[in-house]
C-alpha cells in the first residue's frame, strides 16, 4: 500500500522555517554591513576598547587598506598558522590538558586531514570525535577555528562587496581588522547568546569526561560528557557543521528536542543570508542583493521538496511483497519527521555546514542524490558564510557575460564592466570543483586501495564516493557513512580536495575583486541588463543548473539515478 507522509503541516513547517531565517537574516545584514563599513555599533562600549587592545598587540594599523594581493597574502598566512597550531595540538594532545579519557595524539595523516577541515570550514570528521579528542581539542582546537574560519570567509565577502562600491579603488580593506570585527562583533556575541539558550535547553557545558549511570533495566552506562553548547553555537552560526558526537545534530546532547532543532536549522542558514544583505548595502546595489537571495531560496526550498517527497515514500522492501507499511523512516530522526530532515537536509547541504540531524546514507537514492547535488552546485544556496556570497557573485558574473554574448554587450554587473579578465578569473574558480570531485572520484572508483574502504559496491559505492569528494572540495563536511575514511589514502585526498575547494576558488576571486575594484563606478543605461529582475533571476538559475548539471549529470547518473531506477525494478519485479 502506497501510503504517503506529506500533508500541508509538513509542507508548513519546510515554509516557516525558510520564511523565518531569511525574515532574521534582514536585520542581521544591517548589522553586519556596520561591521564591514568600520562603523559604529551597540557593542562598542564593550568590544572596542578590546578591538583596539588586539591591533596594538599584533601590530596591525587599521588604517591600512591592503589590495587584492596583500589581502590574499594575509589570508593565507592566516591559514597556515592556523593549519600548523591546530595539527600541533591534535598530534600531542596526550600532553595537553583537560584529556581525563586519556586520549592519544592522533595518527599524522588524520592529523592533517582534521586540520585541513577546521581550517578551510569543511569540518569533515573521518573519526568518532567522542572516542578520539579531548575535551581541550575540542575546544582550542576545533571550536576556536570554526570562529575562524568563519570569519576569514566572511572577511573576503566583505572584500568582494568594497570591491564593488569602489570608483577605480584599489584597496579592498584590511584582512586582519576585518577578521578581527568579524569575530569580535558578530560570531563572538550571537554564540554566546545561542550557547546560553542550547544549555537552558539541555545541552551539556561541562569539563567532566563522563558521568555513570544506571539504565531503566538496571544495566551500568558511562555516558561520555563534553562542553557541548558552545561548540554547537558556532558549529551552526559559522556553518562548520562538525559534531561533538559521531551522530551530529542527531545526538539528544547535540539537539534534545524539537525547539533545538529550529534554531539550529535557522542559525546555519541565516547569516549565508545576512551576508548577501550587507553586499548590497556596501556595494549599493539593495535590489540586485534581494535577487541573489531569491534564488538561494528558491534552490533551498526545491532541493527540500525533493527530499521530502523522496523520505516519504514507502520502504521499498515493504512495498515490493505488498506490505502494509506507514512511510519509510531509516535515516530520519524519529523525534522531528521527514519535514525536518528535509529542510534540514536541503538548508546544510545548500549551505558549506554538514551537520546533520538524519543519516544521508540511508536516504532514498533520489533523497541522497539530491543532497549531493546541492553541494555540487558550488555551495552557495546560500552557501558557507561569506563563500556562499563570492560564489553567488562569481555566478552572476558568468550570468551576465553570457547575456551580453547574446546581445552583442560588454557585459556590466552593478556599474562595473566585465571583461575578459574577471571573465577568466571567474571560470577558474569554477573550474576546481568539476576538477578535484570527477578527479579525484575516478581514481578512487579505479584503485583497490580507495575502494577497501566502501560498506557498498555498485551504484551506492559509486555515490559514496562521489558525495565524499563533493563535500570535501565545497567544503561541506557531510558524508555518506558506509565510507570508511579514516586510513592514509582516504585522509590525505581528501584533505588535499579540501585545499583546492577553500584556496583554489578563493585566491581567482579575490584577483577578480582585485580587477573590479580599479574600474570606474558607471551609471546604468539604457542597455544595461538590470541585476533585479524575474529575466535576470531566471538567467541565473538557468547558469547555476547548467554548471551544475552539465559538469556532474553524468556522474551522477551513474550513482543515485541508476540506484533509483534499481529500486523501482525491485519493486516492480515482485
Amino acid at each position: 500500500m502506497n501510503v504517503s507522509a506529506m500533508n500541508a503541516a509538513g509542507w508548513g513547517e519546510i515554509v516557516f522555517t525558510l520564511a523565518v531565517t531569511l525574515a532574521l537574516a534582514v536585520p542581521l545584514g544591517f548589522f553586519l554591513a556596520r561591521v564591514w563599513k568600520g562603523e559604529s555599533t551597540w557593542l562598542d562600549p564593550v568590544l572596542k576598547p578590546v578591538e583596539s587592545g588586539l591591533y596594538w598587540l599584533f601590530g596591525v594599523d587599521a588604517k591600512k587598506s591592503q589590495n587584492w594581493f596583500g589581502y590574499t597574502l594575509s589570508m593565507l598566512a592566516f591559514s597556515t598558522a592556523s593549519f600548523l597550531a591546530l595539527y600541533l595540538i591534535l598530534r600531542f594532545q596526550d600532553l595537553l590538558p583537560f584529556n581525563p579519557q586519556g586520549f592519544k595524539g592522533v595518527s599524522p595523516d588524520l592529523a592533517f586531514d582534521t586540520s585541513i577541515s577546521f581550517v578551510t570550514n569543511t569540518n569533515w570528521q573521518s573519526y568518532v570525535p567522542e572516542q578520539a579528542l579531548s575535551a581541550f581539542s575540542q575546544m582550542a582546537g576545533l571550536t576556536s577555528h570554526n570562529f575562524l574560519s568563519a570569519a576569514a570567509g566572511i572577511a573576503i565577502a566583505a572584500a568582494v562587496a568594497r570591491a564593488f562600491a569602489a570608483n577605480r579603488g584599489e584597496g579592498l580593506g584590511n584582512f586582519w581588522v576585518d577578521l578581527t570585527r568579524i569575530s569580535l562583533y558578530v560570531l563572538l556575541p550571537f554564540s554566546i547568546v545561542l550557547a546560553l539558550l542550547f544549555v537552558a535547553q539541555g545541552e551539556p557545558q561541562t569539563l567532566t569526561g563522563h558521568v555513570d549511570a544506571v539504565g531503566v533495566e538496571g544495566a551500568k552506562q558511562t555516558i561520555i560528557l563534553y562542553p557541548t553548547a558552545s561548540q554547537e553555537a558556532i558549529k551552526q552560526f559559522g556553518t562548520n557543521g562538525g559534531g561533538i558526537f559521531n551522530a551530529n545534530s542527531a545526538h539528544p546532547f547535540e539537539n534534545p528536542n524539537p525547539l533545538t532543532n529550529f534554531v539550529e536549522i535557522v542559525i546555519m542558514n541565516v547569516l549565508g543570508y545576512a551576508c548577501v544583505i550587507a553586499f548590497g548595502i556596501v556595494a549599493l546595489a539593495r535590489k540586485e542583493a534581494r535577487a541573489l537571495v531569491a534564488v538561494m531560496a528558491l534552490f533551498v526550498f526545491a532541493a527540500a521538496a525533493v527530499v521530502y517527497w523522496t523520505e516519504t515514500r514507502p520502504a521499498p522492501a515493504m512495498q515490493a511483497v505488498h506490505a502494509s507499511t506507514a512511510v519509510n523512516m531509516e535515516g530520519k530522526e524519529v523525534r522531528f519527521g521527514a519535514p525536518s530532515t528535509a529542510i534540514w537536509t536541503a538548508a546544510t547541504t545548500g549551505a558549506s555546514d554538514g551537520g546533520v540531524n538524519g543519516m544521508i546514507d540511508s536516504y532514498m537514492p533520489l533523497g541522497g542524490g539530491m543532497a549531493m547535488f546541492m553541494i555540487q552546485l558550488g555551495e552557495m544556496l546560500p552557501g558557507g558564510v561569506g563563500s556562499g556570497l563570492y560564489g553567488m557573485v562569481v555566478m552572476a558574473l558568468i550570468a551576465v557575460f553570457v547575456a551580453g554574448l547574446m546581445v552583442g554587450r560588454t557585459p556590466e554587473y552593478l556599474g562595473k564592466k566585465i571583461e575578459a579578465r574577471e571573465v577568466k578569473f571567474a571560470m577558474l574558480a569554477v573550474l576546481i570543483l568539476p576538477l578535484s570531485i570527477l578527479g579525484f572520484s575516478a581514481v578512487a572508483a579505479v584503485l583497490p586501495l580507495a575502494l577497501k574502504a566502501l560498506e557498498n559496491s555498485g551504484p551506492h559505492g559509486l555515490s559514496e564516493i562521489l558525495y565524499a569528494y563533493s563535500s570535501a572540495t565545497g567544503n561541506n563536511g557531510s558524508a555518506f557513512a558506509g565510507l570508511s575514511a579514516n586510513v592514509p589514502y582516504w585522509n590525505t585526498t581528501l584533505g588535499v580536495a579540501m585545499l583546492l575547494g577553500r584556496f583554489g576558488y578563493v585566491i581567482p576571486v579575490l584577483a577578480m575583486a582585485g580587477s573590479i575594484a580599479a574600474k570606474p563606478k558607471l551609471e546604468p543605461t539604457a542597455g544595461t541588463l538590470p541585476a533585479h529582475g524575474t529575466l535576470f533571476i531566471s538567467l541565473l538559475v538557468g547558469v547555476i543548473l547548467i554548471m551544475g548539471g552539465l559538469q556532474f549529470f553524468p556522474a551522477q547518473a551513474l550513482g543515485p539515478i541508476v540506484e533509483h531506477f534499481q529500486v523501482l525494478n525491485v519493486i516492480a519485479g515482485r
